[in-house]
């Protein structure tokens, strides 16, 4: 049987080079550099998928309970032979990926092996980490380290370079700088205060690694948004670029990128999602042009030059930064094949750029937008809206249509409608109380799209929740003495007003939002339109899961991946379940539970012959109590 099992495993690449070309491994984030999250593995099938069954369950122990809780939304990437991921507590685990089995643990706390100190000091405080970057040597030193290597991100701003065989820092990385293993941000100006974190993966083109950052946009003049370069060997930066202009950095931070890139490898093109900036729904201090923020930007790897860009969102007062890496892939349009970066954003729009120059490839229009009451500001008078695709996210509401249990609950959602400023898509927060629809959330968020070459069809999973925000002026009272609740309700540091918001939900705790709360679409990529358009997963409420048939959807944090056979794979929703759906029908096809909410994506490899789907299961402290730190494969069984 061992020998059969070998020989499968031969056959099907079990060197890590043969891997990466018949597409045995998941390498990357989103499996290829340009973050399609397709794999062409098809041992798991439409037919057979029913006898999927847990294979094993890794658990960190890094995970905390609310409040300040965990958010587990690793991504693991399989490589060189190992599972690798991270954790919300700073550390990298890499794993048999057949069985699960820990061969390494990197922690930059414990003692290190050489100095016996450890690299980091300080406490360990929870924090997201989306997954960790791969790089191997084009041609490797006989006998030397570090010639494979992992890229890690922290909350510190600090990337740290880790040898991919045996877990220890790589001492030539950042060596230069003083603090051997890692580089920083904080060596270098980021033009304003407040945290700087890494808390996505870095994207690898030939030898340059570049790092993005997260800002805290609550605050005027946040940190600058910068995006670096560096060599994978020494960490010498090579370029930074900064999308904030440059005569206003004293005034205005952010339009960072706290989510994935993708990288186009023969282009030598890296694509930035870049958010709004500080602050994100005041704007009275940064009425000016910020052309980067809100935008795909591709630059050069080599340089950090802008090769070309779009703003997707003008002067935002929204808060519809960009949630994901554009999605780099060939589609078939009008009978030829392009190449194309596809966009999702928080207002359901998907916008498609060629990706050599940044032209739309299908037509974008100007939509009236609506004035701001805020006397310091000046809301843009249209916003650009894409021709196609369709949107896949609800972007208007209808008071009619409120949800309510009861009679009394949708009356409830109803007369406060009313009370708020609603105007459609683009209405700005409002001294009066102004309804946004969809709401910071999303529509589109993060995780959320995969392509499948195959059919020439995009999956995009979508949220449809409102919220609802007000400015409050602060008068005489300091920004410290102004609660901060979470990203809705914050002081707004250096503002006149404090912003206070909620998710518009009744007084049962359930959103007033029309149903479907989460969806799944498939869209045609020749025509732009719908192919089909599901509930996405089942709420929970009162311990007790709605059920599916009712239609509802739930609020979701993940994203769909894709296979050969035509199956799409996606937990994300609130109850807890990982799925596989028909990517022709939208048919669910298998359905398991897993220990904690899988607000992340999973992954799908070849080991040892058989096909695994993982999963990192923690939940996210954002919407759930159910917080852990599993790591769940599946797989048919093995004989």
């Amino acid at each position: 049987m061992k020998f059969f099992v070998l020989a499968i495993s031969v056959l099907l690449g079990a060197t890590s080079a043969a891997q990466a070309q018949s597409g045995n491994d998941w390498p990357a984030f989103g499996n290829d550099s340009g973050g399609s999250q397709y794999s062409p593995l098809s041992q798991i099938t439409k037919d057979n998928v029913t006898d999927l069954e847990v294979a094993w369950i890794h658990r960190s122990g890094d995970f905390k309970k609310n409040p300040s809780g965990t958010s587990l939304q690793a991504v693991p990437i399989q490589a060189n032979d190992l599972l690798y991921y991270c954790t919300p507590f700073n550390r990298v685990f890499a794993l048999d990926p057949a069985t699960g089995e820990e061969v390494w643990v990197f922690d930059p706390y414990a003692p290190d092996a050489d100095t016996g100190e450890p690299l980091l000091e300080g406490k360990v405080f929870p924090s997201t980490c989306r997954g960790v970057a791969y790089w191997a040597a084009a041609e490797p030193e006989e006998g030397a380290v570090c010639q494979k290597r992992i890229f890690k991100g922290d909350f510190q701003g600090n990337l740290w370079a880790i040898d991919a065989d045996t877990g220890i820092a790589c001492k030539d990385f950042g060596a230069d700088a003083g603090h051997p293993g890692r580089v920083s941000n904080a060596d270098y100006e980021m033009h304003g205060e407040g945290f700087v974190a890494m808390p996505s993966p870095g994207a690898i083109v030939g030898d340059v690694v570049v790092g993005a950052t997260a800002s805290n946009d609550g605050v005027q003049n946040a940190n600058d948004g910068f995006v670096r370069g560096w060599d994978v060997r020494t960490g010498e930066l090579k370029w930074e670029f900064n999308p904030i202009p440059q005569d206003r950095r004293d005034q205005s931070g952010a339009a960072n990128v706290w989510s994935t890139m993708s990288a186009d490898q023969e282009r030598n093109l890296v694509f930035l999602p870049t958010t709004s900036p500080s602050t994100d729904y005041y704007g009275g201090g940064r009425r000016f042009p910020i052309p980067y923020s809100d935008a795909i930007v591709a630059v050069e790897a080599e340089t950090g030059g802008v090769a070309w860009h779009f703003q997707t969102v003008r002067h935002d007062l929204f808060d519809y930064d960009l949630v994901g890496h554009p999605l780099l892939v060939t589609i078939e349009k009008d009978g030829e094949p392009r190449e194309v970066a596809v966009l999702q954003t928080k207002m359901g729009w998907l916008f498609v750029f060629d990706r050599d120059t940044g032209e739309p490839i299908w037509p974008i229009e100007e939509m009236p937008a609506h004035e701001t009451n805020i006397p310091e500001d000046e809301a843009s008078p249209t916003q650009p809206v894409p021709t196609l695709p369709v949107a896949f996210a609800s972007q208007s509401i209808d008071r009619d249509n409120l949800f309510g249990i009861t009679p009394f609950d949708k009356a409830w959602c109803q007369a406060e409608f009313d009370k708020m400023r609603y105007e459609g898509l683009y209405t700005p927060p409002d001294f009066r109380e102004a309804l946004l629809f969809p709401s910071a959330l999303g529509g589109g968020n993060w995780g959320g799209a995969a392509f499948d070459p195959d059919s020439n069809t995009l999956i995009i999973k979508a949220e449809n929740l409102a919220s609802r925000l007000r400015f409050e002026a602060k008068g005489d009272m300091a920004d410290e003495d102004v609660a901060r609740v979470d990203y809705l309700t914050r002081p707004l540091k250096d503002t006149p007003y404090a912003v206070i918001g909620e998710i518009f939900m009744s007084p049962l705790g359930i959103p007033c939002t029309p149903t479907p709360w989460g969806t799944l679409a498939a869209i045609d990529m020749s025509s732009g339109q719908m192919k089909w358009q599901i509930p996405l997963g089942q709420v929970k409420r009162f311990g007790i899961t709605v059920p599916a048939a009712f239609g509802w959807g739930s609020p979701n944090i993940g994203g769909p991946i894709i296979t050969g056979s035509g199956l799409i794979f996606i937990a994300a929703t609130m109850d807890d379940k990982i799925r596989a759906i028909d990517i022709e029908s939208g048919d669910e096809l298998w359905q398991a539970g897993l220990p904690h909410q899988g607000s992340a994506i999973p992954v799908t490899y070849m080991a040892n012959g058989r096909q695994y789907v993982v999963i990192a299961a923690g939940g996210t402290s954002r919407v759930t109590d159910n917080l852990g730190d599993a790591i769940v494969a599946f797989a048919l069984p093995d004989d």
